[in-house]
């Protein structure tokens, strides 16, 4: 095939796992890290390409390093390397590879690693164990660029209404999905539970994955001792993992470099386009909490770029914090939920280290489709609260043009937002609600309401006896009344 020598091409994967008997033979993050950069050349035969790096760009972790793309890049060879660090947020990986790949195209660059790792589950237990945490520090260092910035995802009404977490807003988003649906409380949960249930039989088969225990979807959906409600209708089963150690690295080159460093053919799969754009950081301004405006243009606009529809499609990896993200984007990007979903198992089951699933699941990607010669496979990233996307397409086939990244915000922010109530007392309808669970039982509904005149607000059900019952009888779409406090007293 003859490729334009500017075309970016990934060349080169790696995974790595740990998880020792003894936590004192754990390695730290960044050696993770490492590890899983050197592998990924040597995935691509190029072990030699990593003294020649132009950028190491690293996925924010939960670990303290100043500049980790510093040390990598000292590390393997590379000190001229420029380096960056990105914001927190599921959406980052892919983001990445969108405006590394744009950099090739442009022959700003010709050779670039994306690189994550997390150590939270040996971290924890050298605690526990009374060990040493092993870190390396960093005095006075900074990264060259930083990639993305962090912006609030909560608003402080939210936060004063109990909306803190990722595992109080995604449950409650599920809620919208199925009164959308028309469905029953237990329509819906079987529903959810088959659909994580193939998730977990692709994470059973993959040798990269945290949690390889076959479940059954009854297993998934229903409380057990080691399986507990946590925000309703999700279990335990049904919320992402971040209690783990694992890293994951990408090689980028140009066709050029990639051709000069000898790198076989049959290990090239090419970033054919990507795009970007954020629903509106404040929940509760959404026009609605079951779809995402952002997704929808943002994939509208990945088709095009990568002239294909839906259809053409072979392989996807949607993100899978929990059921509502796979959902929202299934729905979004015209995919259906009737076919795979994931290529890892998902952030449940193969494991979500902190913003570095994507990652993950791009490498396993390009895997699969090296052993698809000319499929077609479409990565969907997500950071927030269904907040920040990023989609990619990808193929062992050079794309038809030149690869392309756009960002679509403009069209995303022409959606109308809602208007929100927060002094609201008095009449409400609930839209949305979850129900969260302690060790005991039910302990606190979160809803989300709408005013008489079509605003948003936010309430709790502190009465646990009638928390207990909107497991049960639905409550979406029944009257109650707000008080100053924020309670919500349903009719």
């Amino acid at each position: 095939m003859t490729v334009d020598a500017r075309t970016p091409v990934v060349v080169g994967v790696a995974q790595a796992i740990q998880r020792p008997d003894d936590p004192a033979e754990a390695v730290e993050a960044i050696a993770l890290m490492e590890r899983v950069v050197r592998r990924a050349a040597a995935d691509a035969g190029a072990p030699d390409l990593l003294s020649r790096l132009d950028h190491v760009g690293v996925v924010q972790g939960a670990w303290r390093y100043s500049d980790p793309g510093r040390l990598l890049a000292d590390a393997v060879g590379s000190p001229g390397a420029r380096t960056s660090l990105s914001a927190n947020g599921g959406n980052t990986p892919q983001s990445y590879v969108n405006a590394l790949a744009t950099r090739i195209q442009a022959g700003e660059i010709d050779r670039a690693v994306i690189v994550g790792g997390e150590t939270i589950w040996s971290r924890r237990r050298q605690r526990r164990a009374g060990l040493e945490v092993r870190a390396t520090t960093q005095q006075g260092v900074e990264p060259d660029e930083r990639f993305q910035s962090d912006v609030p995802m909560t608003t402080d009404f939210e936060l004063s209404r109990g909306m803190e977490q990722p595992v109080n807003y995604y449950p409650l988003f599920d809620s919208a999905i199925r009164a959308s649906r028309g469905e029953t409380i237990d329509e819906h949960r079987d529903r959810i539970a088959a659909l994580w249930a193939r998730f977990n039989e692709v994470a059973v088969a993959n040798d990269y994955a945290w949690f390889r225990t076959p479940m059954t979807p009854e297993e998934i959906r229903d409380p057990s001792p080691s399986n507990r409600m946590v925000g309703f209708p999700y279990t335990k089963a049904m919320n992402s993992n971040w209690d783990l150690d694992q890293a994951a690295a990408l090689v980028l080159c140009s066709a050029e470099a990639a051709t000069e460093a000898g790198i076989p053919k049959d290990r090239w799969v090419f970033p054919w386009a990507g795009t970007d754009a954020h629903d509106t950081y404040a929940v509760s301004e959404r026009r609605d909490l079951h779809s995402s405006p952002a997704i929808a243009e943002a994939g509208k606009r990945l088709y095009s770029l990568g002239g294909v529809d839906p259809h053409d499609i072979a392989h996807v990896d949607l993100y899978s914090c929990f059921p509502s993200a796979v959902q929202v984007a299934a729905e979004s990007l015209e995919l259906g939920e009737h076919r795979q979903l994931t290529q890892t198992g998902g952030l449940t089951f193969a494991g979500g280290p902190l913003n570095n699933y994507v990652t993950h699941s791009i490498a396993t990607m390009v895997d699969v489709l090296r052993d698809d010669e000319g499929a077609v496979g479409l990565v969907s990233a997500n950071g927030g609260y269904l907040t920040k996307h990023a989609l990619g397409l990808y193929s062992t086939e050079p794309p038809a043009s030149a690869f392309r990244a756009e960002d679509v915000q403009d069209l995303v922010d022409e959606v109308p937002r809602t208007g929100v109530a927060e002094s609201h007392t008095g009449q409400v309808t609930v839209e949305a609600y979850t129900v969260m669970h302690d060790r005991n039982g039910p302990e606190v509904g979160l809803c989300a309401l709408r005013t008489g005149d079509g605003r948003r607000t936010w309430g709790k059900v502190t009465d646990t006896d009638v928390a207990a019952r909107m497991t049960e009888d639905e409550a979406i779409g029944q009257p109650g009344e707000l008080d100053i406090d924020g309670v919500l007293h349903l009719a």
